[in-house]
């Protein structure tokens, strides 16, 4: 049996296209030496901080943002948006506040000699998904291109509803996959009073969302329909949440409507500029949470928003269900979230299909319930076979490595008892494959990971921050006054 698709990235994480680098040593999974006791201030949203970047380009006014995440995934958008037309202004050290100076429409594309814009999409879906949408919206073409893995990553059902309502779209290789050359057309998108289009979404709610954010730019606004079921629909939530907040206005559909019969129409109007402020990732939080599940203690993550599109919240009922408890505290303006565990998991039956992208944080605690006995079954998540790598074939290939039982089915993954043992794992260029590997090493010695820096592409520093996690085993970090819990710090300042 082969390890799976996919490539590791490497060292050079950000380098514009990424491969295997042998000459960088294998990273050794720490294991868990006792009971945490840790606070861990996490970094923006990688979700809302596309979304945020990407609508305070095209917005009426200027925008500061806030609690912006920067890792690889992040800048490759702003480079994208740069050039597409916007400026971007750091206004702190971090690069987590900056200035956004939106472009002016139609987009003036910073071009080459040939008089065509290029974007570099790297691995990241939004990049990939987002930006296409824009350029049928820019005064010359744009080609997009990204890393080995991101040309295996689908993308016909959107360039088909672009090139349906009058973009230009030209693929440059395989057809329905990047590169491709993506531009006005004859400019007729700025010209349309009425907008229809349908798009089939089952292979990624980044379709969706990309032609909601193109909405409210088009003359008339947009109506459209999905074809199918759409996986992820917490992702469609959180692009209408965020056109909200910037005063677009958006229909939904109604909760009865089935497949093919949902219309969702996004009315005229750029978004409005202002102060954003981005939520912490709770999907990057759940490594951290977990590891309370697996070495016991407590881990806690500050800044809870009480309400959120975040498809990271469902920690809050996924977790106790796998043998933890959680509580959350404080304020409805400032609540802590708080995992604790005793080191004893449970399996656990999950239709996944809203929050894809927790799979594998569920799937290693999974893993680790089958060393204890348990089964489980997680179902409604064949989409990820499209993300950044194929994770369920990921999944699968690497449990097995660890001497566990695991099976693909047409949607999900079910995973039996087996003992476990220390394996040499891969990331696939997969920052979340990554984290599962940090996951299982809590728990079984000998786990090593050929390409953790791959984790920069959300969660720039982590190592550091994991660390610094479990330096909290045992009393061994300094007491935080009043709680004597370690308090670590957010990523992009943990350093890796």
């Amino acid at each position: 049996m082969t390890d799976g698709p996919g490539t590791a990235c490497g060292a050079a994480a950000s380098a514009a296209s990424v491969g295997s680098d042998d000459s960088v040593a294998p990273w050794r999974a720490p294991v868990a030496a006792g009971a945490l006791d840790a606070v861990v201030e996490l970094p923006g949203s990688k979700s809302l901080s596309a979304r945020a970047l990407l609508l305070a380009a095209v917005a009426d006014a200027p925008t500061t943002l806030t609690g912006l995440l920067r890792s690889r995934d992040t800048e490759l958008m702003l480079a994208a948006l740069t050039v597409l037309g916007a400026r971007f202004e750091d206004l702190d050290a971090s690069g987590t506040r900056l200035r956004v100076t939106p472009a002016p429409l139609p987009l003036r594309v910073r071009t080459g000699p040939d008089g065509v814009g290029r974007i570099e999409t790297g691995l990241a879906g939004t990049v990939m998904r987002f930006v296409p949408a824009l350029a049928a919206l820019a005064d010359a073409p744009v080609v997009l291109d990204g890393d080995e893995a991101a040309r295996r990553r689908p993308m016909a059902p959107l360039l088909d509803a672009l090139a349906a309502l009058g973009a230009e779209v030209t693929y440059l290789g395989e057809p329905g996959f990047l590169p491709v050359r993506v531009g006005p057309g004859d400019g007729a998108l700025l010209r349309a009073q009425s907008a229809r289009v349908a798009v089939d979404g089952s292979a990624s709610s980044q379709f969706v969302s990309a032609l909601l954010l193109l909405g409210a730019l088009l003359p008339g606004g947009l109506e459209l329909t999905p074809t199918g079921p759409v996986p992820s629909l917490t992702h469609v939530a959180m692009t209408v949440a965020t056109l909200r907040e910037r005063g677009v206005a958006v229909d939904e559909p109604g909760p009865g409507a089935g497949d093919g019969e949902r219309t969702w129409r996004v009315h005229p109007g750029r978004p409005r500029g202002g102060q954003v402020t981005i939520e912490p990732d709770l999907s990057n939080a759940g490594p951290f949470l977990a590891a309370a599940l697996v070495a016991g203690g407590r881990v806690s993550v500050p800044h809870w928003p009480a309400a959120t599109t975040q498809a990271g919240d469902a920690w809050r009922e996924l977790l106790p269900r796998m043998g933890g408890a959680v509580t959350l505290t404080g304020s409805t303006t400032d609540s802590t979230l708080t995992a604790s565990g005793t080191g004893r998991l449970t399996g656990i039956e999950a239709d996944l299909s809203d929050v894809g992208e927790l799979v594998p944080t569920v799937a290693a605690l999974a893993t680790l319930a089958g060393a204890q006995g348990h089964a489980s079954a997680l179902t409604g998540i064949a989409h990820l076979r499209g993300h950044e790598t194929d994770r369920l074939a990921a999944l699968a290939t690497q449990i097995r490595r660890l001497g566990g039982h695991a099976e693909e089915t047409a949607d999900g993954l079910v995973i039996g008892p087996a003992p476990l043992h220390g394996a040499a794992l891969h990331a696939y260029a997969d920052h979340r494959m990554a984290t599962f590997a940090a996951i299982i090493g809590l728990g079984v010695e000998g786990v090593t990971l050929d390409d953790v820096e791959c984790t920069s592409k959300t969660l720039p520093g982590f190592t550091g921050l994991w660390a610094a996690v479990l330096a909290t085993a045992g009393g061994e970090s300094s007491p935080r006054t009043g709680t004597g819990s370690g308090t670590v710090p957010g990523a992009q300042g943990a350093g890796a």
